[in-house]
């Protein structure tokens, strides 16, 4: 069968090969594949800039944003031929270690986890795969296509989980909320906070176009500039860029008492305005609160499907902005300015 491959840390090496099938110990479920997310982790591996293939092997099947279609469920009593799944990425630790033995695996103590397409288990970049049982999660099936969009929806689920639980810590009424960046992960956050009922602002660089359109379609405000001059405090910030400069305007522009979630993962980057002990000083008078947040567990695969099922079938298909085949994985790979999410199809769903 036809799967992309990638030897980790060697930049080049991407290519569409053939593989042998996928053996049992993968899993006793048999999947056939739909689709597979891009996202800016598999642009990364594929960069060489990190990644890791399974043991005793050198190239890693790539691909973590899943959809498939069950062929044989195995012994499972809860899967069927012709489901829809998608598989769970993280696996916890050996070890384990207290958090991974309690089925928190996004908190593993060690990082001696592993993650399909990314981390020493092969991804889902293929014709078929294998999957344990308890890690396929079944979708909605009037979601089709739109299936795809559990895996980054399951980062927002538990970003927002971990926002309401540091919320609890006194008396808190939270109205409005600031996503910054209108890539995937925020407009699904922008998504999970209108589901909420918050009063939704969306910040991004680009002033016309797709991006915009979807927020105002959300019933959301949008907005370009810097966060500090959106004209309000947000009494919760979900900072989805990673940039250097948006991290330290957030935490200047979060309201007294608010909660400023990071979910975008980036690496340097100028900033100006504040020293360290400038920001650390607003965010002590004013009893804010700075939280990261990555991955997720089962806990938040289920309420990512419960927030897609209840979605806005059309609104979610615009944020599929291309689709490619497997030959032209390499096209999928190049973003350019207009997408937001790019998929490559196996078939139809």
């Amino acid at each position: 069968m036809k799967a992309v491959t990638v030897e980790p840390r060697r930049p080049g090496t991407a290519r569409l090969e053939d593989v042998a099938e996928p053996e049992p110990r993968d899993g006793s479920v048999v999947v056939e594949a739909v689709a597979v997310g891009v996202c800016g982790t598999d642009i990364e591996i594929v960069e060489g800039k990190y990644g890791w293939a399974p043991p005793g092997r050198t190239r890693l099947v790539l691909g973590h944003e899943s959809l498939g279609r069950v062929l044989d469920p195995g012994p499972s009593a809860s899967l069927r031929a012709g489901d829809l799944v998608v598989g769970i990425v993280r696996r916890p630790d050996p070890v384990p270690c207290p958090n991974c033995a309690v089925g928190e695996w996004d908190m593993c103590r060690n990082a001696q986890y592993t993650e399909r397409g990314i981390k020493q288990i092969d991804g889902f970049l293929s014709e078929r795969w294998r999957i344990e049982p308890e890690y396929a999660m079944k979708v909605d099936p009037s979601l089709g296509l739109l299936g795809v969009l559990l895996e980054p929806t399951t980062v927002v689920a538990k970003a927002w989980e971990q926002v309401a639980m540091i919320g609890q810590r006194a008396f808190w009424d939270p109205r409005t909320v600031l996503v910054t960046g209108a890539g995937p992960i925020g407009l699904l956050a922008a998504l999970l906070g209108r589901q909420r009922g918050l009063e939704v602002h969306v910040l991004d660089r680009v002033e016309g176009g797709r991006k915009p359109d979807l927020v105002r379609a959300l019933g959301a405000t949008y907005h370009t500039g810097r966060a500090t001059e959106v004209g309000f405090e947000p009494d919760v910030i979900v900072e989805c860029t990673g940039v250097g400069q948006v991290i330290v305007d957030s935490i200047r522009a979060v309201g007294a008492g608010g909660i400023v979630c990071l979910t975008g993962v980036g690496s340097g980057g100028r900033t100006t305005g504040l020293a360290a002990a400038d920001v650390a000083a607003e965010m002590v008078l004013g009893n804010n609160a700075v939280v990261g947040s990555v991955n997720a567990n089962k806990r938040h695969w289920y309420k990512a499907g419960e927030a897609l099922a209840r979605a806005d079938r059309s609104w979610l298909a615009q944020l599929i902005t291309r689709r490619e085949s497997p030959e032209g994985f390499a096209a999928a790979l190049a973003r350019s300015p207009d997408d937001i999410k790019v998929v490559v199809q196996f078939a139809e769903a």
